[in-house]
């Protein structure tokens, strides 16, 4: 069975970065599933459309030969379909729709997913990051540097390494502010900068992986 849906946004945001990204899958469709259809409905006519459920020696076959691999993952009504380099229906039936993650990032979530310097790079959007600056320069000189320190703790984004930089500029503006009003420093301990690897299809973290483009890895 082809697992697609992902109950939690961090792990929809590390099936594609980490696992769909990272392995080569660089051009992709994003799309809605309208209000009065079942995502499910949707999911099974996109794995039958473009043959998804195939093994992993399938994939491998598809590589050697220069042919396209593709992958399918939804959170709520949002999906992804997201193709390698190569031959593939896929390129036929979605045409002008199609984007390449290293020029056009993938936006979902407050999350801007692209691909950058041969990595996945995961950042905080740019309109989300200007949010959070207006909110954090307000609350600079109305809160504690405990509260402010808990504030920074619990921002709700997995700390991938663009987005521990993101972090630590937000921490800078909330220090400048304060220091312009001879107030106390928030330490840079309240930042979370470890990440750890989520649960995505609720099975064990070990199970997380893109469909193998190789016959030699471990899904």
């Amino acid at each position: 069975m082809y697992r697609c849906e992902v109950p939690t946004l961090g792990g929809f945001v590390q099936q594609v970065a980490v696992s769909y990204l990272a392995h080569g899958y660089f051009f992709y469709v994003a799309g809605i599933i309208p209000e009065g259809k079942d995502p499910r409905r949707v999911d099974e006519k996109l794995v039958q459309r473009y043959r998804l459920d195939i093994s992993k020696w399938a994939r491998a076959r598809r590589k050697r030969a220069g042919l396209a691999n593709v992958a399918y993952v939804r959170h709520c009504r949002f999906f992804v379909l997201l193709a390698t380099h190569g031959e593939h229906p896929f390129f036929e039936e979605e045409g002008a729709a199609v984007r390449d993650v290293r020029r056009v990032p993938i936006k979902f979530g407050s999350y801007s997913i692209g691909f950058r310097g041969g990595h996945p790079h995961v950042r905080i959007a740019a309109a989300t990051m200007l949010d959070l600056k207006e909110q954090l320069r307000r609350l600079a000189l109305r809160r504690s540097s405990a509260d402010l320190a808990e504030i920074l703790h619990r921002l709700p984004f997995e700390p991938y390494a663009p987005i521990r930089s993101q972090f630590c500029e937000l921490l800078r503006l909330v220090n400048r502010t304060r220091a312009v009003a001879g107030l106390d420093r928030v330490p840079n301990t309240c930042l979370r900068f470890r990440r750890k690897p989520l649960r995505v299809f609720g099975d064990a973290v070990r199970l997380v992986a893109a469909p193998s483009d190789s016959p030699s890895q471990t899904l």
